[in-house]
């Protein structure tokens, strides 16, 4: 069996949908209009955010990037659009909880970020961050370890999609090893972003290392993979991991 069949052999689908509710709160998307590549519109947001509900989340912990040399967020503008979005859902009669941080991108001015702080963070002083999708910085674990020393959790977001790590799988385990919580993306299990990103995500999944699930949710696209994705056996042992800790939150 070639290696593009075995990548797309489908798992047998549940007969009943994976209940989301179970998860209670959502830590990844991009829903404060305008601000990044997420949500367009606060009628966007509003949308999304509502079917999340529909699917079961109680809270949305929302993410935009901030990006030194593209998506230039600071703290004050993310709380600004944070308390938008809440006013909107609060006047549309949304009832769900609502709060914002950053995913984070390890850059060349991150470590000032650091160092000026406090950035945003969720939980238990849990701190997303992104890297770049062509090559992992050379001082990832200086910045891990300098995170660590300043009382910051890091979660590093979506792992299964950096493909340079995809033929050195001990590399997400080094990362465990160093403290660092890892969040999956649902879609990933769909194969939304390659068939190599969702196997990995699979075998993360049997090895019990992931400590977060997110949406990533940037559109309507992905409320609607999300809506296949809960008939998915992989998503259903990533619910009943013991590691997974969205329900604490």
């Amino acid at each position: 069996m070639g290696l593009f069949n075995i990548f797309n052999k489908k798992h047998k689908r549940l007969s009943t949908p994976v209940d989301l509710s179970v998860l209670n709160t959502d830590i990844h998307s991009h829903f404060i209009p305008g601000i990044d590549d997420g949500a367009k519109t606060m009628e966007d947001s509003l949308m999304m955010i509502s079917e999340l509900q529909k699917l079961g989340y109680k809270k949305v912990i929302t993410s935009p990037h901030t990006m030194s040399d593209f998506y230039r967020n600071t703290t004050e503008i993310i709380l600004s659009g944070r308390d938008n979005v809440k006013q909107a859902l609060k006047e549309s009669e949304v009832n769900i909880e609502f709060d914002a941080i950053s995913e984070y991108y390890l850059d060349y001015d991150f470590e000032k970020k650091l160092d000026d702080g406090p950035l945003l963070t969720f939980g238990n002083n849990y701190l997303l961050f992104e890297i770049s999708y062509m090559n992992p910085p050379d001082n990832i674990y200086h910045i891990i370890f300098k995170m660590q020393l300043l009382g910051y959790k890091p979660v590093l977001a979506h792992p299964e999609r950096y493909n340079f790590w995809h033929k050195e799988f001990e590399k997400y385990e080094e990362f465990i090893d160093k403290g660092v919580l890892l969040q999956l993306n649902i879609n990933s299990l769909t194969g939304y972003y390659s068939p190599a990103t969702k196997k990995i995500a699979e075998q993360m999944i049997d090895k019990n290392m992931i400590s977060f699930v997110g949406t990533d949710c940037h559109h309507m696209g992905h409320i609607n993979l999300i809506k296949e994705v809960i008939y998915d056996p992989y998503l259903e042992k990533l619910i009943n991991s013991s590691t997974l800790l969205n329900k604490t939150l």
